[in-house]
């Protein structure tokens, strides 16, 4: 999954084509919130200028920007509330249409390759965890007497790629009980992700937005086929090991273990909802009452319950005294984590 997502100038993520935009005949491969309405961004902003004001700082760092138009959002609905807007994404070909969407505010916004030892600010993180490299693990038989696979690839006998599975000592977090076969994936990398944003967040918050669940529903019993699947011209498939580098290979975020690796990393759980509540706790619905109709109906996607509502998430953390966020005012699951 590293391989095929981010090796330079090969994995879809380091290549050239189009990956973000609203219909696949512009050759993209899937829509993020951002494209979908600019109240997206307006109605995070309210959030992240609330952190910024609660911890005192004034820069913004954001992960994976992909074309940049989120930062775009955040930088013209926060003005001068931010001194600087710092973009760390591994895509070279996604930061020059980053810069180019960007190249307005100047010095305002810089780009780096690595974190600094120190940050203090607030971190966004759009549909960020979902692109981490996953582990499979596959479960042969029930609960009793199934036995644990890593599942990873090999080269078959005609030099195609091919699923293998070994056996393992990695299990889920949670036993999963039932007489079925059951794969699932296993997040080290972003568990590990978040424990670094930990070590390196001195003062401020961090807020990722990503489709997921929490660990119960991550691995229910009826989830047996896991959740790893690609995207490519608006279209899923189950079959990362088909077109490799020419596709998305995402997989849904666990977001307990998110939540557990920061906490024992030492950040507050500062809120845990659906994108639905956040967004509307951030004042979206009376935003949307100011704009032209098909604004409008751009905007209700990201809170309806069958498009983006429900299936997104969001998970604030924090530094020093945990505070009530007003994206979780109304409808915090945290309890649910």
């Amino acid at each position: 999954m590293e391989l095929a997502l981010y090796t330079p100038g090969l994995g879809y993520y380091a290549n050239g084509t189009a990956k973000f935009g609203t219909m696949p005949q512009s050759g993209s491969d899937f829509v993020t919130a951002p494209e979908l309405s600019p109240l997206f961004g307006w109605a995070l902003a309210q959030q992240v200028r609330e952190a910024l004001d609660s911890s005192g700082t004034h820069e913004v760092w954001e992960f994976g920007a992909g074309t940049g138009a989120l930062a775009k959002q955040l930088l013209e609905a926060l003005g001068s509330r931010v001194r600087r807007y710092t973009i760390v994404d591994l895509s070279g070909s996604l930061r020059a249409r980053q810069q180019q969407t960007l190249g307005a505010f100047g010095d305002q916004v810089a780009w780096v390759d690595q974190l600094p030892e120190s940050i203090e600010g607030v971190i966004v993180g759009n549909e960020v965890l979902d692109a981490m490299p996953v582990q499979l693990v596959f479960r042969k038989g029930g609960e009793q007497d199934g036995v644990w696979h890593e599942r990873g690839v090999a080269l078959a006998a005609d030099g195609s790629f091919a699923w293998e599975d070994r056996p393992t000592d990695l299990r889920p977090p949670v036993d999963v009980p039932g007489p079925q076969d059951y794969l699932t994936e296993l997040q080290p990398q972003g568990e590990a992700f978040i424990r670094t944003i930990a070590d390196r967040l001195q003062r401020g918050a961090a807020i990722f937005i990503d489709y997921g669940f929490p660990e119960a529903e991550f691995f229910h019993p009826q989830r047996h086929m896991g959740t790893l699947v690609c995207h490519r011209a608006h279209q899923v498939d189950f079959d990362p090991l088909v077109d490799v580098g020419l596709k998305d290979i995402t997989a849904h975020v666990n977001f307990t273990g998110m939540a557990l690796a920061a906490q024992d990393a030492g950040l507050q759980v500062l809120g845990y909802t659906n994108q639905a509540h956040f967004l509307l706790n951030c004042g979206i619905a009376r935003e949307m009452e100011k704009r032209e109709q098909r604004q409008r109906s751009q905007a209700a996607k990201l809170v309806m319950e069958h498009e983006m509502g429900e299936l997104f998430k969001v998970l604030m953390l924090g530094t020093g005294e945990g505070w009530l966020a007003m994206g979780f005012s109304h409808g915090d699951r945290t309890h649910r984590l």
